[in-house]
């Protein structure tokens, strides 16, 4: 359930905001257009929103500022920390794509950015299903995430981080679940979503599953 990723957040969180405003070269190209990213997931986000993976608070900060109410979920304790110290207002709580605590609230739209690839692909499917049971009658999953067109493109992409020296982003490349568009939109479709992909930098993609 990407709980086996929570001792990275835990390190990173402190450093996570210079990372995002890419002053760390080795993930600069992740997080090239990061604003932009966010903006994109708000445009498309409305109503009560419920957001995995609140991290610092970047994108709830954007959502609150457009007006929305969000529900905010995330299993690291240091990145919840430092999110509510950015927005005291935010309802934030322990939990993750599949484990989270019960809703008190209707869920016109799901989001997440830089999350989605910590599930397995089974648990990505877990999670799909239980996205089509809490949204709305015509809600939506936003998602900013990196994957890959094809196995072989990220397989590419592993090499030149490696041809580079960025090592460390070649591993992680390696360690966590980056789906590929087909696969990602096979289990959306399989569980009565629609959906659209947008390239936003050379790793993030906009995907918006609609019901």
């Amino acid at each position: 359930m990407g709980r086996e990723f929570i001792d990275l957040f835990e390190g990173w969180a402190e450093t996570y905001d210079d990372s995002v405003k890419g002053l760390d070269p080795e993930y600069q190209a992740v997080f090239a257009h990061y604003d932009t990213i966010l903006d994109e997931v708000v445009t498309h986000s409305n109503g009560t929103v419920l957001e995995f993976g609140v991290g610092t608070g970047n994108l709830s900060e954007k959502l609150m500022k457009a007006g929305n109410q969000v529900i905010g979920i995330e299993p690291s304790q240091a990145m919840r920390d430092l999110a509510k110290q950015k927005l005291p207002k935010l309802q934030l709580q322990d939990g993750d794509f599949i484990d989270f605590p019960p809703l008190a609230a209707h869920v016109e739209t799901i989001v997440s950015s830089y999350a989605f690839h910590h599930l397995t692909d089974t648990e990505k499917r877990t999670a799909v299903e239980q996205f089509d049971k809490i949204l709305t009658k015509n809600g939506k999953v936003v998602f900013a995430d990196t994957m890959f067109e094809t196995e072989a493109v990220k397989e590419q992409m592993i090499a030149d981080a490696v041809k580079e020296g960025y090592y460390e982003l070649a591993e992680d490349l390696k360690r966590e679940y980056y789906p590929t568009i087909d696969v990602l939109k096979q289990i959306f479709v399989e569980n009565n979503f629609a959906i659209t992909c947008k390239q936003m930098n050379d790793f993030v993609w906009l995907i918006i599953a609609e019901k």
